[in-house]
């Protein structure tokens, strides 16, 4: 897993500071192509519980926002939260679930490893386990995903 801030995009960006106006944070941000539509999806974080209500606020604030980057195309948006078991794409993403429950899949032991997520930063993260702290770089990390089982 890597560790790679986001790019510069303008439309994320943009994006980003209309979901920030309403309390939250843009976590991904995809567009494709489908049968003739543009299929836009918008992954949403907010510390604290993420409802029904927050999605449909960020989908009416962003949809105007997606019309203009892609006037005269049909458009479609969907807003969602980063789900419970979330797989976590990028380690930039990490610093967002401070306080959760992780569980990682290591290379170097081939096996996961699960607990609180206690810090992260661009090299390596550290988990709270049963057992202490559990410190991770991310170069053995082949996949993580949010586990709320984990938590304590």
């Amino acid at each position: 897993m890597r560790y790679t801030p986001k790019d510069p995009d303008p439309l994320f960006d943009s994006a980003q500071s209309v979901v920030q106006g309403l309390g939250m944070t843009l976590i991904e941000l995809s567009v494709s192509r489908h049968k003739g539509h543009i299929q836009a999806r918008a992954v949403v974080y907010k510390s604290g519980a993420l409802g029904i209500d927050d999605c449909s606020r960020v989908h009416h604030a962003l949809l105007p926002r997606l019309e203009l980057a892609f006037a005269g195309q049909d458009l479609y948006v969907e807003v969602s939260s980063p789900g419970i078991e979330r797989t976590i794409k990028d380690a930039a993403e990490f610093g967002h679930y401070i306080g959760r429950g992780l569980r990682c899949f290591r290379t170097d032991i081939f096996d996961w490893t699960g607990g609180v997520l206690h810090a992260a930063d661009e090299t390596q993260l550290v988990l709270k386990g049963k057992d202490g702290m559990i410190p991770l770089r991310y170069d053995i990390i082949a996949k993580a995903k949010l586990d709320y089982s984990q938590e304590v």
